[in-house]
């Protein structure tokens, strides 16, 4: 009589099916944490311009400083415009490098299962 061994069976299934899936989820939760400290960056640094740029509003007293008020947002909007740059930037790069992680955790299974595969039929 031949006997089951079930501790084969359950690291097979083990390797085949739960550690590919524990490496997607950290790396899916990785990537969470990434994104969202990016739009949490830049959703401060956007803020903290936007507040500056309503305090100094704010202290204009003559037509002299509103005239340097309105010179002045010209500067700020390029800013604003290279901080969307960077951020959109950053985006696509964090977006890119979960891509590949993505792929190489499912090269890597494929990998696996193939040779796997290849290890019974020269059993059998």
């Amino acid at each position: 009589m031949s006997t089951f061994n079930t501790n084969e069976w359950t690291q097979q299934f083990d390797n085949f099916f739960m550690a590919p899936a524990r490496a997607y989820a950290a790396l899916s939760v990785d990537m969470t944490e990434k994104l969202f400290n990016a739009q949490l960056d830049a959703h401060k640094a956007y803020v903290d311009t936007s507040l500056a740029q309503a305090r100094k509003l704010m202290s204009v007293k003559d037509a002299e400083e509103l005239r340097s008020y309105m010179e002045n947002q010209q500067k700020v909007a390029k800013e604003v415009a290279e901080r969307l740059k960077s951020d959109a930037d950053n985006v696509v790069s964090l977006q890119q490098d979960f891509v590949q992680k993505s792929q190489k955790i499912t090269e890597d299974n494929i990998k696996q299962a193939q040779t796997a595969a290849s290890k019974m039929g020269k059993t059998a």
